[in-house]
């Protein structure tokens, strides 16, 4: 792909979406001198904070609330959202029609002129991401920059400003990477942090959503003069795997990670909980040290590093309650790793877009662990009978057995955890499911969780004054 080629096309913009991926497509191909027109199933009114962003441009075109057959049969280049599957009906029309179809990620790829450093896996990879920004940014004399999936910096309207020794780091979903797959193009460097199911309903099964991962390996350039960078977190079963699957090929660096690679020393100035997220600082520092940086300047810059929004992120502590939220907990893989982060008695809230995914682990955890499960959402059901199961096997004691409570908003559910809350306790948001059944986004959902919580706060101020 060459910006240049798009001068004077139609292009097609498939998924404006609400994480403003379309509005940078959009930007990106006005600039370049095409016809633009946008197509999304949602409506105007559902898209409003994105229909925001680009609708002083001049020229563009909004098909919105339904896509049109002719609309893919008359663009010259349709730019699919990654949310868009591959065989989607109208992409194959426009396939058949002879038009190029490609992706924000894929042009992306085309045209940085800076090597790229993929981070991708079923958790953790957004905190991964941001550690491995991190440590680069404060300790090597190169310009970083952290997109993709994580969202912090358009990717296509920036890309004039990145130069050939600039470092890109990119947090990438196993939708992105099957976009990638159609070009055959990976990073330079290519991270896994572990794999569990996730994003069934898209992918099928898990045997499916693990080859859309393993693009991120499969399709790196192999060159003994310039070598491909390959990094495996080792205590995961199938990226120990592919650790040794890869490791044979020639041109290519393979590094392993693990938790316990992080000293004790490191540890006293890592401000995030859990040995999840030790693992997530053993993948950026897995990175940062074939870069060339060591352990004392890790250690330096470390402790500034603060916990991503809606990623075990401490909201407030109210009474001697600690309220966490971990709205990005979007797996059961996901609000399990989160409960095991915490050794206090905890009340999780927990449930909501139902991606087929199974709970049967998740049960297990919240029967062991958690004082409370507080359930929302579609999946309540699915969640409180894993629990309940979990239960009749004696997961924990009679005397201590886990209480279950499903409610019909976030609201009511933060209100109860109040009433059940003691000072010790944790209060952790971690819904492992997806948001859409009852938000735009989780990021929708975090901000409605932290401005409940404040509620409290507030409250509890007034109530003192």
């Amino acid at each position: 792909m060459n910006k240049e080629l798009l001068s004077g096309k139609k292009v097609l913009v498939m998924g404006l979406g609400r994480f403003g991926g379309g509005s940078d497509v959009v930007n990106f191909a006005h600039c370049a001198g095409a016809k633009v027109i946008v197509t999304d199933l949602a409506s105007a009114e559902q898209l409003s904070d994105s229909v925001r962003q680009i609708q002083t441009l001049d020229g563009v075109e909004f098909h919105l609330g339904s896509h049109e057959p002719t609309d893919f049969e008359q663009a010259d280049v349709i730019i699919a959202n990654p949310a868009v599957p591959c065989d989607n009906e109208f992409l194959q029309i426009a396939r058949r029609a002879g038009n190029l179809v490609t992706s924000q990620m894929n042009i992306f790829f085309d045209l940085c002129p800076a090597r790229i450093i993929g981070i991708t896996g079923a958790n953790g990879k957004s905190t991964t991401a941001a550690l491995t920004a991190h440590l680069l940014k404060n300790t090597i004399s190169k310009h970083i920059w952290l997109s993709g999936n994580i969202g912090n910096q358009p990717l296509l309207t920036t890309i004039g400003q990145i130069s050939p020794e600039d470092l890109v780091v990119l947090e990438l979903s196993s939708f992105q990477l099957e976009q990638l797959a159609e070009i055959q193009r990976a990073p330079s460097v290519a991270l896994l942090t572990n794999l569990t199911p996730n994003h069934l309903d898209r992918h099928g099964t898990f045997a499916n959503y693990c080859a859309a991962k393993e693009n991120i390996f499969k399709f790196q350039q192999i060159s003994r003069d310039h070598p491909a960078v390959s990094v495996f977190n080792v205590e995961d079963k199938i990226a120990a795997a592919w650790f040794e699957k890869y490791r044979k090929d020639a041109g290519r660096i393979c590094i392993g990670f693990s938790a316990d690679d992080v000293s004790e020393e490191i540890r006293s100035v890592l401000h995030l909980p859990g040995r999840a997220n030790l693992s997530n600082l053993a993948a950026a520092m897995a990175i940062a040290r074939y870069f060339g940086i060591h352990d004392e300047q890790i250690k330096f810059c470390l402790s500034e590093f603060k916990a991503l929004a809606h990623r075990l992120e401490l909201v407030a502590q109210i009474n001697g309650v600690s309220w966490y939220n971990d709205s990005k907990a979007t797996t059961p893989e996901g609000a399990t790793t989160a409960l095991n982060a915490f050794e206090k008695p905890t009340i999780i809230i927990a449930g909501g877009y139902d991606k087929n995914i199974p709970f049967g682990e998740l049960g297990e955890k919240i029967a062991q662990k958690a004082k409370a499960a507080i359930l929302i959402g579609a999946t309540a059901p699915k969640i409180a009978e894993a629990i309940r199961l979990a239960r009749g096997r004696g997961t924990r004691d009679e005397g201590r057995r886990t209480k279950i409570e499903t409610m019909t908003s976030l609201a009511d559910a933060v209100q109860l955890a109040n009433r059940l809350s003691e000072p010790g306790d944790v209060v952790l948001l971690s819904p492992a499911c997806a948001s859409y059944d009852m938000f735009e986004n989780y990021e929708q959902r975090g901000r409605e969780f932290a401005k409940l919580v404040r509620t409290l706060v507030a409250e509890k101020a007034s109530s003192q004054a």
